[in-house]
């Protein structure tokens, strides 16, 4: 026997799947929707469908889009020079929060995994080649995740683009601003030794 009436528990059910969502959260979210009025009901649902028919893949850079390019590529104030080469979309928001990268974006939609069974080929490489071999780009600047795969991913793009003759940058690694020595990690505290610069 379900421990809700049937409505509630599928939709308790369907919110498990989000990810970070446990039993509980999915209960509490659940139960919001429940009690809200209709029309936040109907106003949740609608933005949902949106996101599935209105948005895709920039045809340049594969950030979301809402239309055949991203507002990124489609900005013509845009330093054309310079791609920030990321692991997902969502790794974009934190470098354009910083408001001083003005140059493009590509999503690689992933990291090298072997493990996973995620090599070259399941990346979206191809395209950052292409975007370079028009000869506009002077810097490529490699922003993927400071893990094992992001560092290996970025260890491969490296070797493929400096033989072309592109400058290829890793971002810095280190301590947070604000945090404690006493807090850092072995590999934090290396890399914030290996990328120290002078004052």
């Amino acid at each position: 026997m379900p421990d809700f009436a049937e409505p509630l528990q599928r939709l308790i059910e369907e919110f498990k799947r989000l990810p970070g969502i446990g039993q509980k959260s999915a209960q509490r979210l659940a139960f919001h929707v429940l009690r809200s009025p209709r029309e936040d009901a109907a106003r949740l649902s609608a933005a949902l469908l949106e996101v599935k028919d209105n948005l895709g893949v920039c045809a340049e850079c594969n950030n979301i889009s809402d239309g055949e390019l991203c507002p990124y590529c489609r900005d013509p104030h845009r330093d054309r020079s310079a791609i920030c080469v990321v692991e997902e979309p969502h790794n974009i928001l934190p470098i354009e929060t910083t408001r001083s990268y003005a140059g493009l974006y590509h999503v690689l939609n992933g990291a090298l995994s072997p493990l996973r069974g995620v090599g070259p080929e399941q990346l979206r490489i191809q395209g950052l080649l292409g975007r370079v071999g028009r000869g506009e780009v002077r810097e490529i600047i490699l922003a993927t995740n400071p893990t094992v795969e992001g560092e290996a991913t970025a260890v491969y793009l490296s070797r493929l683009l400096k033989p072309l003759g592109l400058k290829v940058t890793r971002i810095a690694m280190g301590i947070p601003v604000g945090s404690d020595l006493e807090f850092a990690d072995e590999v934090t505290m290396s890399k914030s030794l290996e990328n120290r610069r002078e004052m």
